[in-house]
């Protein structure tokens, strides 16, 4: 029922009213792999999706005004406008919400604003992307929305490193690909209010010999310093919400996917309270891929905001800020041990380290054998770390 709840409030009664009802809601409600990673934006992979036929969501939304973006596109606009291709649909929804939450993010901030770096390759890997990064705020310490729009030859070795994760690419020939996508992590000041993380990716290859392979990737996950389950459950339910209106085993396969994934292996423990992940999405209708991760973006700002401004003014010491610190030691450790993206991304000639560092937190810290208390707030969340709850049905 929960989950009922938040689909009406994110998507509206009927799938029509997806675009309007949640453009009006967010306003309303708050006052590849890793060549993406490379280049400035995130990806991650292995097992193929199949996703069902499109629910028929309008594309008017997709018509929108300029002013709205935080720059100038890639993609000439009239193309993005005209084209059908989905590398350019796709750089229009990144183009949109990256808008919309940098100028959410902004209005609760009040004076600091977003520095607006807009990029352009011309080395091995071409096309450009657009990095917004607001830092040393009064909410955020550092908040970070990228795009990436590229493209190139693919590595042999890419290749290689696609194909052990389940992919059937040709090794023996050179291919042409091409990826788009949106990444973002939200590191707050106050320990109250948890980090967010999210990506969405279109990743497509063209071998000279065989057919164009496609697929879509992303998610969202939620880090908290402190629990607070009420928080933990609107998250999960928001994109339970999104998942369901495209298929009723989808959030509790990509919950799954997502715990395994944001996992600290040298820790034990998870890197947050987890959210959704997936990989290798696609099906025989290429636009009922798209559909899902338009439902998925529509549900990073009303699953987030609310908690931010729930908490934002919250009191907080010594204790509660060290405690911060020593956790985003762990998301850290994750992002440069573990994250597939990030370690690719290191890896690949003419590489954007500025923009791949950007998830990380501005400041952390690591203590010597850290164990809290069982029984104190910070062992409290160190449980949750470590043993997953299904969190849309608490």
């Amino acid at each position: 029922m929960a989950a009922k709840r938040f689909a009406s409030l994110l998507f509206g009664n009927s799938m029509r009213a997806v675009a309007v009802s949640a453009q009006r809601n967010a306003r309303k409600f708050y006052s590849a792999g890793a060549l993406l990673a490379a280049t400035g934006g995130a990806m991650m992979g292995t097992a193929m999706i199949v996703a069902k036929d499109p629910i028929g969501l309008d594309d008017e939304e997709m018509k929108i005004n300029i002013e709205e973006f935080m720059c100038q596109p890639i993609t000439d606009m009239n193309t993005l406008e005209k084209s059908e291709e989905m590398m350019h649909k796709m750089e229009l929804l990144c183009m949109q919400l990256q808008g919309q939450l940098c100028r959410e993010l902004e209005r609760i901030e009040g004076t600091t604003k977003f520095r607006v770096d807009r990029w352009l390759k011309c080395e091995q890997i071409q096309g450009g992307g657009v990095t917004c990064i607001m830092e040393d705020g009064a909410v955020f310490e550092r908040a970070g929305v990228n795009i990436s729009v590229v493209g190139g030859k693919l590595r042999s070795e890419a290749v290689r490193a696609m194909n052990s994760q389940g992919r059937e690419l040709p090794e023996d020939e050179e291919m042409e690909f091409r990826a788009v996508g949106i990444s973002s992590v939200i590191h707050p000041r106050n320990p109250m209010v948890p980090t967010k993380h999210f990506n969405f990716r279109y990743f497509e290859v063209i071998p000279e010999l065989s057919e164009r392979q496609w697929w879509f990737g992303g998610g969202a996950d939620l880090t908290p310093y402190y629990l607070d389950e009420k928080d933990v459950k609107h998250f999960h339910c928001s994109y339970k919400a999104a998942c369901d209106l495209h298929g009723p085993s989808y959030y509790r396969r990509f919950k799954k996917w997502c715990d395994d994934y944001f996992f600290i292996k040298h820790r034990c423990m998870g890197r947050g309270v987890g959210g959704i992940f997936f990989d290798d999405f696609k099906s025989k209708n290429i636009d009922a891929c798209f559909n899902f991760v338009k439902s998925c973006s529509k549900a990073v700002i009303p699953s987030y905001i609310p908690i931010v401004n729930k908490h934002k003014n919250d009191g907080y010491g010594l204790r509660e800020r060290e405690w911060q610190l020593t956790r985003r030691g762990h998301y850290t450790e994750f992002n440069l041990l573990y994250d597939r993206g990030t370690k690719f991304g290191f890896s690949t000639p003419g590489a954007r380290h500025e923009s791949i560092l950007m998830s990380l937190p501005p400041r952390a810290a690591w203590h010597y054998c850290h164990n809290p208390e069982p029984s104190s707030k910070e062992g409290q969340l160190v449980e949750v770390l470590r043993n997953p709850k299904d969190w849309a049905s608490v």
